[in-house]
């Protein structure tokens, strides 16, 4: 297989659909660019897809020896899991800004730990890890603007990820080529 394209595997690749359809979802509710959507909105979505999907998938990529994999999904799916369960139920908005910033560090791990697992990889948990930390500051001082760009950082995070399980699925690739030298690096 040329190593230019994503080759992922069966989990990597259904984490990453879930993780990124649930963060488009988040980003968007919380960018305020469609009317009357709000990222609460999105607890459905992040409750099951984000939370049930990743954490099942987590297991799976345990089970199937990959520690990196199964670690970031099944974290994953626990923080979705909470956040959608919990969205609208009373927390004060320091707890919420707090709860944001505690998950922002389990992004910040994750960004850090996928360092041998290519750029991609790093690029989506780097992004979710500065969409957290905004939404989460944004909700502390309630700082509309900060909370938009935490919206916006999350919505592109969400679509790195889904085009990585696009990449992966349809062959397209993930990596971009040298200018000069014709060597490339295959990212994760």
């Amino acid at each position: 297989m040329n190593k230019d394209v994503a080759s992922g595997n069966g989990t990597s690749t259904l984490g990453n659909l879930a993780l990124g359809l649930t963060l488009l979802a988040f980003g968007l509710g919380g960018t305020g660019v469609i009317d009357n959507v709000a990222a609460a909105d999105a607890a459905g979505l992040a409750t099951w897809v984000g939370g049930v999907t990743l954490f099942l998938v987590g297991l799976l990529a345990l089970r199937a020896g990959s520690t990196a994999d199964g670690t970031a999904y099944a974290a994953l799916g626990a923080f979705w899991f909470t956040w959608g369960t919990g969205v609208g139920g009373g927390a004060s908005a320091d707890a919420a800004g707090l709860f944001l910033l505690l998950w922002a560090l389990l992004a910040l791990t994750l960004t850090l730990a996928a360092k041998g697992g290519g750029a991609f990889g790093q690029g989506v948990y780097g992004l979710l890890f500065v969409a957290l930390v905004l939404s989460g500051i944004a909700a502390l001082a309630g700082n509309e603007g900060l909370g938009k760009a935490g919206g916006w950082v999350a919505a592109l995070a969400g679509l790195a990820a889904w085009y990585g399980a696009t990449a992966a699925v349809a062959g397209w690739p993930t990596a971009l080529g040298r200018a000069r030298g014709g060597s490339t690096a295959a990212a994760a």
